[in-house]
């Protein structure tokens, strides 16, 4: 359904006129399945919001949902939800004329072509932009998981459980990478003309606002993954603690993806280590850390953290980017990649406020920032600041020992004697080539001296 479009930097065709329609869905596994929730969002390419559905999906009667601890649906839930034909109406209104955008159009698309496959439509493959790669080729990040991609390029919109917090957070993101980084299309988009169905029914999941983010959801946004199973595992605990019972229904899940138990086992062992590295990295753990990740761990049947101990003392480096540059999405992105903590507000725990120049200078941030003891840092000198980088070389100029300025100097002296001397002996009568010879060991007198007795760089 979706054709990924090349992008290319300034050169190509602009978006300006575009209109992108963001799609996410939540499924019944990681191989192409069913859906059970769909969401869709169209804005322009300003940013503007121009409309989004959103609806539980019914996979058909006793079908399970799939993997609860991710998207959190029961099959209760399902039971009164539409059917895909009955939603695919309004998806492609909403769609017409529009290029499509996902975070991974690989996977979306999968799901969405057995669906509509299963009713016996055809439709045209539709173009599309893919959020995953269009960040990839802008910013350098641990992983680019959409929630990591996100906080690094200043999206306020958390993606949570539900598809429509994916598909809001999606369309930022689009409108951030065109209009920030001055993306382009290689070539103009064409727009096919979409067959019109029948008016469906929609049934939206409520939505609950995403939990306050603790030690472990910033954490994951810090491991390096590239890895579907690892990912999900990261998706999961960042926003709840895992029982015996979720770990087992992720297993199975990758399990039917054709996932052996020794890559689960092996999986569940770099994430534990991979969080461990991450708490001890600053030098101070804390007792949220050790406590999260001891339940991590034992949940997933991992021992190395168990010895794992609060240190006593001391306060992470813990930075917050203010600004809507390029510079700070750079730098939120630096932060992450260094396995520093990348705070999402202001808040005591805070050490570091970093602004760039689109942050006004009567932000009440940076006040409260320096009354909290935060070090208030401009976005240019910041990297030196942290510690990621280190200070710009000077070239100090140093004097020459006293002795060799003395030497120099009674060289230069000597240098300017033989000088006025050849100039009163021409006077004189004396040969011109002997006084060719003497004046030029006069100059060269006189610099030699110059040359000892005058400053070095180091």
């Amino acid at each position: 359904m979706i054709e990924s479009l090349p992008l290319l930097g300034a050169g190509g065709h602009p978006a300006h006129g575009i209109d992108f329609t963001a799609v996410d869905v939540r499924t019944t596994g990681l191989r192409p399945g069913r859906v059970v929730e769909l969401a869709a969002v169209r804005v322009r390419a300003d940013g503007s919001f121009v409309g989004e559905l959103s609806t539980l999906v019914n996979p058909g009667p006793g079908v399970p949902p799939g993997p609860a601890p991710v998207h959190g649906i029961t099959r209760g839930e399902l039971d009164d939800a539409p059917s895909f034909g009955e939603v695919l109406g309004p998806l492609l209104d909403l769609c017409a004329g529009s290029v499509l955008v996902a975070h991974d159009p690989a996977f979306v698309s999968a799901f969405l072509d057995r669906e509509i496959g299963s009713l016996g439509v055809r439709l045209p493959a539709l173009p599309g932009v893919s959020t995953l790669a269009a960040a990839r080729s802008v910013v350098r990040l641990p992983n680019y998981r959409p929630a990591t991609v996100a906080h690094a390029l200043g999206v306020p919109t958390r993606p949570g459980p539900t598809a429509l917090s994916g598909a809001r957070a999606v369309a930022q993101l689009v409108t951030g990478l065109f209009g920030r980084y001055g993306l382009t299309f290689a070539s103009p988009p064409v727009l096919p003309v979409l067959p019109r169905f029948a008016e469906g029914r929609l049934l939206p999941r409520a939505e609950t606002g995403p939990a306050e983010p603790g030690w472990m959801a910033e954490a994951v946004e810090r491991i390096t993954a590239d890895d579907a199973y690892l990912d999900l595992l990261a998706g999961v605990i960042a926003d709840q603690h895992l029982t015996h019972d979720e770990v087992a229904a992720l297993a199975a899940l990758a399990s039917e993806a054709g996932l052996s138990e020794a890559h689960v086992r092996a999986t569940h062992e770099q994430l534990v280590a991979a969080l461990r590295e991450i708490a001890e990295r600053d030098g101070v753990v804390t007792a949220e850390e050790a406590r999260e990740l001891r339940q991590v761990a034992t949940a997933l049947g991992v021992g190395p953290a168990g010895d794992l101990r609060p240190s006593v003392g001391g306060k992470a480096t813990r930075v917050l980017v203010l600004g809507t540059t390029v510079e700070a999405d750079r730098l939120r992105a630096r932060v992450l990649e260094e396995g520093v903590q990348l705070a999402k507000k202001l808040t005591g725990s805070v050490t570091h406020l970093v602004a760039d120049p689109s942050v006004p200078a009567n932000e009440p941030r940076l006040a409260r920032a320096a009354e909290l003891g935060a070090a208030v840092l401009d976005v240019r000198a910041a990297p030196v600041a942290l510690g990621f980088e280190a200070p710009p070389v000077s070239q100090a100029v140093v004097s020459a020992p006293a002795s060799k300025r003395a030497g120099g100097r009674i060289l230069m002296g000597i240098g300017l004697a033989l000088m006025f001397i050849v100039v009163l002996a021409m006077f004189g009568g004396t040969p011109l080539a002997v006084g060719i010879f003497v004046g030029a060991l006069g100059v060269g007198a006189l610099l030699g001296g110059w040359w000892l007795a005058a400053p070095v760089p180091q």
